[in-house]
């Protein structure tokens, strides 16, 4: 249980044996990536600790409001030679009112940039288009941010099924453009309303764009 504001959130990754996990694939540059989310899919984040020499992972998060919380962690255990997502609650004391999850939206604002989002969410997978736009006008400079033009983290409201996909195409390999659009193939685990958080860098700020859609 922790209080409202900046924590000290620190963990291990437990192997088989109990021990704790020093060795790990990178995943997109990083050999684990964070993600925390209220359970009311209200608020994300995406952002990565720092491992010490004996496995124990820090990092700083500001979770501004009490409540119950969710993280995930996407790692490549160098052993295990697959990547994998773990995930643990976490509890952030205080008063507490639970929310909604927002309404359904193909398109959304953030920091003067508009994106919209077609395509559907199926269990047989389909393809989500993503395009970004700023003051109206085609983003056509997106820059990389992870070795991808984005990053699509997905989750389901109730049971927080998890999907955590990487666009198509790679920065640099000659025919992906730099946008406006992104593209993903994405499948999720069934029926349910979904939240989509998108990461994209653009004037060396990375934003998150978020959604909210529904499969049948």
């Amino acid at each position: 249980m922790a209080q409202p504001g900046v924590i000290d959130f620190r963990f291990r990754i437990l192997g088989p044996d109990g021990a704790a996990v020093t060795e790990f694939d990178p995943i997109h540059d990083r050999e684990l990536h964070l993600i925390v989310a209220r359970r009311e899919l209200t608020g994300f984040w995406h952002v990565h600790p720092r491992r010490e020499a004996d496995g124990t992972w820090t990092i700083q998060l500001e979770l501004p409001e009490a409540g119950a919380y969710r993280v995930f962690t996407d790692i490549a255990p160098r052993a295990l030679g697959r990547t994998i997502t773990l995930g643990a609650d976490l509890a952030i004391a205080g008063h507490y009112a639970p929310q909604p999850v927002p309404a359904v939206n193909r398109s959304t604002e953030v920091d003067g940039y508009t994106v919209t989002v077609d395509g559907e969410l199926r269990a047989e997978g389909d393809l989500l288009t993503l395009t970004v736009r700023k003051d109206g006008a085609p983003v056509t400079d997106l820059q990389p941010y992870l070795a991808a033009f984005g990053h699509l983290v997905i989750l389901r409201a109730g049971d927080l099924a998890y999907v955590h996909v990487h666009p198509n195409g790679e920065p640099g390999d000659g025919i992906t453009p730099s946008g406006p659009e992104i593209s993903f193939h994405t499948a999720v685990p069934g029926p349910g309303t979904y939240r989509l958080f998108l990461d994209f860098q653009h004037g060396d700020v990375v934003r998150t764009a978020a959604f909210t859609l529904t499969a049948e």
